[in-house]
């Protein structure tokens, strides 16, 4: 009988913690992440090493340092576009006039450097471990690309949940991508090849015949059952990044929905300030488009906005400090009026009120 506890607790513990410090990382100020990427090329050196040093041996320890190196190399991918090193050509809002295709090439375009780079670095690790029997580094990188692109995918084609209070600052262009919609049509199909993976991995690991196979089975069902959850947390009345709140730096948007828009009341008494009422039923993805444009100043000197906003989905708060802006959904426990609030000078009320009304579902 093989021991299926520990590879499933080493893999729930590498993930997390390996998630939990990209986002601390990229969460630091932007003059440390030369010093950051540095350390972690030469991490990603020593992996591969680890890799090729491994590829031969099929024990229990083999399994687990072939997964952590794989595991590693794929963090570096991921933190070389989260703080915005490897990224894409396109790094500006979507314009609110993009449908369909269009669309989605200006969408991917924002990631085609990373993907390029990934592709590279899936081919680097199946050569350096070709016709070898150890190849779990190179399935786990695999795994965890999948789930990375599907998961981006979904955020593009629509779900409650998009998670852009993780989106860094340099990268806040990124959130106008995304749709926020009950359900979209890729979201079963992506679920369900998940899921038979997992399904197939295993079973896999309970028939295995040694405890090499059966060690590098559990870990990778392990990551695509994670890889399921990730799915169902994008619509699920969740707040999955809570996961990762004692390691991240990033600010809890919290506060806005906590009150149920109770502090705009005093908001609005402000000097200054702007109010209007939204329409009914909002488009959100144009709301996050036309709150990355506030923000960039094309509607004069905003110094604060907040607001909130229906959806087909749900409410969802917004709002904008300093030069970031952010939307996040809520439950209110009382009636609430979809509205916005602007503090600032030399606002350019029309313009802003016409790109308001065009917000409407």
């Amino acid at each position: 009988m093989h021991d299926f506890g520990l590879p499933i607790l080493a893999t729930l513990a590498l993930w997390w913690g390996s998630t939990g410090i990209i986002f601390y990382l990229d969460s630091l100020p932007a003059k440390t992440f030369p010093y950051t990427m540095g350390a972690a090329t030469l991490l990603v050196a020593a992996a591969l090493w680890g890799l090729v040093a491994t590829s031969d041996h099929l024990s229990v320890g083999s399994a687990y340092g072939a997964f952590s190196y794989g595991l590693i190399c794929w963090g570096w991918q991921i933190m070389s576009f989260y703080m915005g090193y490897i990224t894409g050509p396109q790094r500006d809002p979507c314009p609110p006039e993009l449908r369909g295709l269009a669309r989605f090439i200006a969408g991917a375009r924002t990631g085609l450097y990373h993907e390029l780079f990934a592709l590279i670095g899936a081919v680097i690790l199946l050569a350096l471990t070709h016709n070898q029997p150890n190849q779990l580094g190179f399935w786990t990188y695999a795994t965890l690309w999948w789930m990375h692109t599907s998961a981006k995918l979904n955020v593009f084609f629509g779900v409650p949940n998009l998670g852009e209070e993780m989106i860094p600052d340099h990268l806040r262009y990124l959130a106008s991508y995304m749709t926020r919609r009950p359900m979209n049509m890729f979201f079963p199909f992506s679920v369900t090849i998940s899921t038979v993976i997992t399904v197939w991995l295993i079973w896999a690991a309970n028939d295995a015949t040694t405890p090499f196979e059966a060690t590098g089975y559990t870990m990778l069902g392990t990551l695509m059952a994670l890889a399921v959850a990730e799915h169902w947390f994008l619509v699920a009345p969740l707040n999955a990044n809570a996961l990762w709140g004692p390691i991240s730096r990033r600010e809890d948007f919290s506060g806005l929905i906590e009150g149920e828009l109770v502090a705009l009341e005093n908001f609005a008494e402000r000097e200054e300030s702007w109010t209007a009422r939204l329409p009914n039923i909002c488009d959100a993805r144009h709301v996050a488009q036309v709150l990355e444009l506030v923000a960039a100043g094309a509607f004069g000197e905003v110094e604060e906005v907040k607001g909130a906003m229906r959806t087909r989905a749900h409410w969802i708060a917004f709002e904008i400090s300093g030069s970031r802006a952010r939307m996040t959904p809520f439950t209110p426990r009382r009636p609430q009026e979809p509205r916005i609030i602007a503090v600032g000078r030399h606002l350019d009320r029309d313009r802003l009120l016409a790109a308001i009304e065009n917000c409407a579902a």
